[in-house]
């Protein structure tokens, strides 16, 4: 008897506690309906959970009663909250889909048209140091980004070209604020140089095409160098070198740092040792000072201030073809540039920028008894916005104003002609991402100039699609416009903007020591200037030309296969016919060879402390007009252009580098175009002068020497 009660009370136990509890089931997939196994699912503030099967079915008991939140959580997607009642025996949830979280390291970035170079970028192409060590660069910003896709090497220039486009197409920034006059002023055959040590930059954005809404008045290419933060110690920088010397110190703590530099360049020395093709009366020569100083604001905020100021020239002999006269050129350069930015975040996720910039370039020019002088200065101040609203939706928003004075001067005549500019853009873009593997970037950037009384608007738009985990496909288009170069306003006031539109399709696949980019592009230019007469005194000026400019290019760079050694290959096609300046026909223009090759290897000897560098470029010549052929424009070309270049740099301390590097090892006679006589001989011939190299080379030593207190420098990363 007492058995039978005891068994009949654990049943009636048993059945009590069964209804007395609640079955939680239910489906959970991701975004597109795929099964999530493994998903935590738990009642907040509970024990009472399981975890999804195979089949992302899951299903578990409670005793819990009344309104309880659930919860799920999964590795990589965002958590979510439902509310549910466990008063019923049965509680079935409706399918559940998680939504996968996004952040920089999963995420898809555009790439169609931008390379970046930066030490955090997961996609790096160039790092800032490649600048300085690739052989044929010299230690010129511009001279190493010749070696990548879509640029072409103009050797007597100097310049950046890019994809059919000419140097004025390639807008330069510091920091977000455009540069004026971002090259030093040259003459005659003498290629130019950034003003700018690539030492002041800790990464680089390049952008071929397609670019940021963010920038404008650059038809062709967007470059924006990004200073160094806080300096990390203090210590000082002596540099000796064959064509001058520098100093630099730096004092740094955790809150601020400032560093000032000056510098000394003179070829004379080096000239009289290497014979020039150029009859220098006065060897180019200058000289700079600079101070860039940064300091914390807050918690989250950084103020930079730069400050740089230069002089230099040169005098030099130009021949004129069909004579024995010679024409003396003197050139003398004074520039200024200063800039201050601050940024910073604020609450709720917002993060501001200000800058203002200016630059300052007066040129003296004195062609035989014709002297002028010419005054180029820009005012430039910004502010943006940037929020990002959720991990798939973020947004920049933006305001500049431009201040452009521009004058030329007759001095013995003391006439002068001149304008002021002043041009006020607006601009926005929005990035959202559909999902970790798709993203869509979309900006409107609008302007307005007080000089053409002109205004206009650009949209943008970016897509791309992560193909597997290491490839992406982009795609770009967009609108550009550009205003014409200041000595061609300064005659006629009422130019008005040039037009491009850019249509970019871009493969990348990166991973751990490989890189591989290929692009295709189409590029279409209206409203190209047009003009009489000659570059130098042009006359009847209008827009209403057009062009085109598309093509291919290949990009490959390996870091991992050989050991110590680091390479890349670089290959672009480029078809482009314009009609401008005085061309009114299409033609191919002179600084847009049709094919360009760029070869960089870097091999570091551990035993040896030292990098042995070399670099290859090659294009298959430029065009020129030959009056001894016929009547038409760009009828010749040049022999290709060849330069294979080697470096060596050797650490016999660690604070310590000598760095040796010769251009043109071989010797190539290249030859860029010539210039000829406006009349034949007696023959009949119009006779020419080539427009070649300097020297058949160029040798450059260099000794670096860092300096600390607390003797920490270290100079081996700079390899």
């Amino acid at each position: 008897m007492k058995a039978t009660f005891l068994f009949l009370t654990l049943l009636f136990l048993q059945v009590s506690i069964a209804f007395g509890q609640s079955i939680i089931s239910g489906q959970i997939n991701d975004e597109k309906g795929v099964a999530l196994p493994g998903v935590n699912i738990f009642i907040k503030d509970s024990f009472d959970g399981t975890s999804s099967k195979l089949d992302g079915s899951f299903e578990f008991p409670t005793e819990l009663k009344g309104n309880q939140i659930l919860i799920f959580q999964f590795l990589g997607f965002k958590s979510k909250e439902i509310e549910i009642n466990c008063d019923q025996e049965t509680v079935k949830i409706p399918e559940i889909r998680l939504i996968e979280m996004i952040t920089e390291m999963n995420a898809v970035t555009i790439s169609a048209g931008a390379m970046q170079a930066s030490d955090q970028s997961k996609s790096v192409i160039l790092k800032p140091l490649d600048i300085v060590t690739t052989p044929s660069a010299m230690g010129d910003i511009m001279g190493a980004f010749q070696t990548l896709p879509g640029t072409s090497t103009v050797g007597n220039d100097g310049r950046l070209f890019v994809r059919g486009g000419d140097a004025s197409e390639v807008g330069i920034y510091i920091d977000g604020m455009r540069v004026g006059n971002a090259y030093g002023t040259t003459t005659g055959n003498v290629p130019t140089r950034t003003r700018f040590n690539p030492n002041l930059f800790k990464g680089t954005f390049f952008s071929t095409g397609g670019y940021s809404a963010e920038y404008g008045q650059a038809l062709s290419s967007a470059l924006a160098l990004n200073t160094k933060d806080l300096s990390i110690r203090s210590q000082g920088d002596l540099s000796l070198m064959t064509v001058g010397g520098g100093y630099s110190h730096t004092l740094a703590n955790e809150k601020q740092s400032i560093t000032a530099s000056a510098n000394y360049f003179n070829l004379g020395p080096y000239q009289q040792l290497i014979k020039q093709k150029v009859d220098f009366e006065q060897a180019p020569r200058s000289w700079d000072l600079e101070v860039a100083a940064q300091k914390k604001t807050g918690k989250n905020g950084l103020l930079k201030v730069m400050a740089r100021t230069e002089s230099g020239g040169m005098k030099l002999w130009q021949p004129l073809p069909g004579t024995d006269k010679r024409i003396l050129v003197d050139l003398r350069n004074d520039y200024s540039y200063a800039q201050a930015n601050w940024r910073t975040i604020l609450k709720k996720d917002w993060m501001i920028f200000t800058g203002i910039s200016y630059s300052k370039n007066l040129d003296n020019i004195a062609y035989d008894s014709l002297k002028v002088e010419r005054s180029n200065q820009l005012i430039h101040m910004k502010a943006t916005a940037t929020k990002d609203f959720s991990d798939r939706l973020s947004a920049k928003f933006g305001l500049e104003h431009f201040i452009h004075p521009f004058s030329e001067k007759l001095v013995e005549e003391n006439q002068v002609r001149n304008y002021k500019d002043q041009e006020t853009y607006a601009f926005t873009e929005w990035d959202y991402y559909f999902n970790k593997s798709l993203v869509l970037r979309s900006g409107l950037r609008a302007g307005i100039s007080t000089v053409s009384d002109q205004k206009w608007l650009d949209p943008r738009a970016s897509l791309a699609y992560q193909l597997g985990d290491k490839g992406q496909l982009s795609f770009a288009a967009g609108k550009f416009h550009q205003l014409p170069l200041e000595n061609y306003r300064v005659v006629n006031t009422n130019l008005q903007n040039s037009e491009s539109d850019h249509l970019i399709l871009n493969y990348l696949f990166s991973k751990e020591g490989f890189t591989f980019r290929a692009e295709t592009f189409y590029k279409s230019y209206d409203g190209l200037v047009t003009f009489e007469g000659s570059e130098t005194a042009p006359i009847n000026l209008e827009n209403g030309a057009s062009g085109y400019a598309k093509g291919v290019d290949f990009f490959f760079r390996d870091r991992k296969t050989f050991k110590e050694t680091d390479y890349w290959i670089t290959y672009s096609f480029v078809d482009s016919k314009r009609s401008f300046n005085q061309f009114q026909t299409r033609v191919q223009p002179s600084f847009a060879p049709k094919h360009n090759l760029s070869v960089v290897v870097k091999h570091f000897f551990v035993n040896l402390k030292s990098q042995l560098g070399m670099s290859f470029s090659y294009n298959d010549g430029y065009t020129y007009s030959d009056p001894n052929v016929d009547n038409s424009a760009m009828n010749a070309k040049t022999k290709s252009f060849q330069n294979l270049s080697l470096s060596w740099s050797y650490l016999p301390k660690p604070n310590l580098i000598i760095h040796l590097a010769c251009t043109n090892v071989l010797g190539r006679d290249n030859v860029f175009g010539y210039t000829y006589s406006q009349t034949p001989n007696e023959t009949g011939v119009f006779e020419s002068i080539p427009q070649g190299q300097l020297a058949p080379r160029f040798l450059f030593l260099g000794v670096f020497l860092t300096l600390s207190k607390d003797k920490t420098a270290n100079n081996l990363n700079n390899l």
